[in-house]
């Protein structure tokens, strides 16, 4: 690693990825769509053609299996871009469904506009291969590391990573239902259950209807694996 340059870890939570960007963004060609909350921001069953720029609200991705199972990949919020733009059509993205979790305010472009954008704008560019490499490094963390772990270390591991990204409460707040959880980390919902009800009983974490406080971070830390902490 070059000296100075950060080690970053992985996120589930995108946000403030591309926000000075934002007075570029009104200067080109769009539409300003809104969304309500459980709007899909796509139909699931089509190929992506559009690229959104959030302005506010948050957008939850879902990939859905043919058995009817989900599995929740990454939140996205104000200031970033969902989805990525690219040339190829995947068969895959006729099972990714990405929903508003609440109201949102969007910049979109079609996906060949903002191809063009990417072409034409050199720091856009870097940005844009950096964001496809935070989202790479998500994939690879999960399928190399995070799905050889336990089920309570998943947890930790899970709700480390979202406190360092949340921009709620300085990452004490975490914006997930135990539903959520249970489908981010592919476990049963009784399997979340009791390993939250672990951390609640050792005073980790208090548990609100649709979100979970972190009280004792450093005792949350310790359980985490050491490809998951910043050091």
């Amino acid at each position: 690693m070059k000296e100075g340059v950060p080690m970053l870890i992985p996120r589930y939570y995108f946000s403030n990825d591309y926000t000075d960007f934002y007075e570029y963004f009104l200067t080109q060609p769009h539409t300003r769509k809104t969304f309500r909350k459980n709007d899909c921001l796509w139909n699931p069953v089509e190929p992506v053609t559009h690229v959104y720029y959030i302005i506010s609200g948050i957008a939850l991705t879902v990939l859905e299996h043919e058995n009817g199972s989900r599995k929740i990949s990454s939140l996205h919020s104000a200031g970033t871009v969902f989805p990525g733009s690219h040339r190829a059509v995947f068969k895959i993205e006729h099972s990714i469904s990405t929903i508003a979790l609440s109201d949102m305010e969007t910049l979109c472009f079609p996906n060949e506009y903002f191809l063009q954008m990417i072409c034409e704008n050199k720091e856009l560019t870097l940005r844009t291969l950096d964001w496809n490499a935070s989202y790479i490094n998500l994939l690879l963390y999960e399928s190399a590391h995070q799905d050889y772990n336990n089920s309570f270390l998943k947890l930790c591991n899970l709700l480390y990573l979202f406190s360092q990204n949340s921009p709620e409460e300085n990452g004490r707040r975490i914006s997930l239902t135990q539903e959520n959880i249970a489908e981010i980390l592919t476990v049963t919902r009784v399997n979340a259950a009791r390993n939250l009800s672990r951390l609640r009983d050792e005073q980790i974490i208090v548990s609100h209807r649709k979100w979970i406080e972190i009280i004792n971070p450093q005792a949350l830390e310790a359980y985490c694996s050491q490809e998951t902490l910043k050091s």
